[in-house]
């Protein structure tokens, strides 16, 4: 009954953190930097100040400090007083484009994870770098990245059910991002879809640039997710003092998704490029009906042109002119050979 209560009073603190955590996040003035003292031991967490967190890490507390480069000064200015990285990583933070990757230091790890945004039909992507070190792990982003947030709505439930260590967060950083992952091929599979529906009813030319945006959105997707899988393998394989041989196994779970995401991709752009090809084959098709249709006539009406030239010609003798039933003659043979040539085409099976 004890650690039932103990569990009751832990969920509704976690629930106050929430709701604590969402109404700031909703306010105009948004911090630099937001720090958070977990307990992995007694599961206790609480909001630090920036004067707090290197006497909290002193004292053996995990700390995860966020830290947001929208206000690049600012952002400076607090990095450089807690010095818990090399300016390269801050630099390459603030400058550098987004680009799975992964460098180790003696001190920490550095990752560097790149999440998407869907914007219309499109993704934008989003960059976090997180440095992963003994006594805390430091997020640089900028602005809101849509996987980011997803952890920090639902990590505090999940440390206090589930957290042995620190790498729970590196945990819950990949499984977000993951998601973000399956959340963008799953709009690209319904637009494949969607596609593909297109392409069997009436077809406009806007479809095949459609078409071909979707296939180059597919492929850029692909581009993404193929680093993130090196990284992860790198992660759930490669020992290391910040990633506990707990957390590997669950990693390496994660590298088998991301593996089935690859594999789908390049399903959905099979699919895409087969269902254009049975379109144009269809065309082909039509198109081939048309001319055989088109030859039968010209088949039919090419002897008819050759009687009518024969007898519009202006010489003076042209016995069957002189014939009384020389009109019912030339109607006859014209008979004679439509009906002919039908027959040997049906026979043929060539009409």
């Amino acid at each position: 009954m004890q650690d039932d209560a103990e569990l009751a009073q832990a969920d509704a603190a976690t629930a106050a953190a929430l709701a604590g955590s969402t109404a700031a996040s909703a306010t105009a003035d948004e911090p630099v930097l937001a720090a958070t003292e977990l307990d992995f031991k007694t599961k206790a967490h609480r909001a630090l100040t920036q004067g707090e967190i290197r006497p909290a890490m002193a004292a053996g507390r995990f700390v995860w400090i966020d830290v947001d480069l929208a206000d690049e000064a600012a952002a400076r200015k607090a990095l450089a007083a807690l010095a818990l990285c090399v300016p390269e990583i801050v630099e390459d933070a603030v400058t550098r484009e987004p680009a799975t990757q992964i460098a180790r230091y003696d001190d920490y790890l550095h990752l560097v994870l790149s999440g998407c945004r869907l914007v219309g039909h499109k993704f934008d992507l989003e960059r976090v770098d997180a440095v992963i070190g003994e006594r805390f792990l430091l997020t640089l982003h900028r602005g809101h990245p849509v996987f980011l947030d997803a952890v920090r709505r639902s990590y505090l439930a999940d440390f206090v059910r589930f957290a042995q260590s620190p790498s729970f967060l590196l945990y819950e950083l990949w499984d977000h991002l993951i998601d973000n992952y399956l959340t963008v091929h799953k709009r690209f599979e319904e637009r494949v879809e969607q596609v593909q529906a297109h392409l069997i009813g009436n077809v406009d030319d806007t479809i095949f640039a459609e078409a071909a945006e979707l296939g180059s959105d597919l492929l850029h997707l692909r581009k993404v997710v193929l680093p993130a899988r090196a990284v992860l393998t790198d992660l759930s394989t490669r020992k290391s003092a910040f990633v506990s041989e707990a957390t590997q196994p669950f990693l390496a779970n994660m590298v088998g998704t991301i593996e089935r995401v690859l594999q789908d991709v390049l399903v959905d752009r099979d699919i895409l490029a087969g269902a254009l090809n049975n379109y144009m084959s269809m065309v082909s098709h039509r198109t081939n009906q048309v001319m055989n249709r088109l030859t039968v006539v010209s088949v039919i009406f090419l002897p008819l042109t050759f009687l009518c030239g024969v007898y519009g010609m202006n010489f003076k003798v042209l016995p069957e002119t002189e014939w009384h039933y020389g009109y019912l003659f030339f109607w006859g043979i014209t008979a004679s050979i439509v009906f002919g040539l039908v027959w040997f085409m049906r026979r043929n099976r060539l009409l």
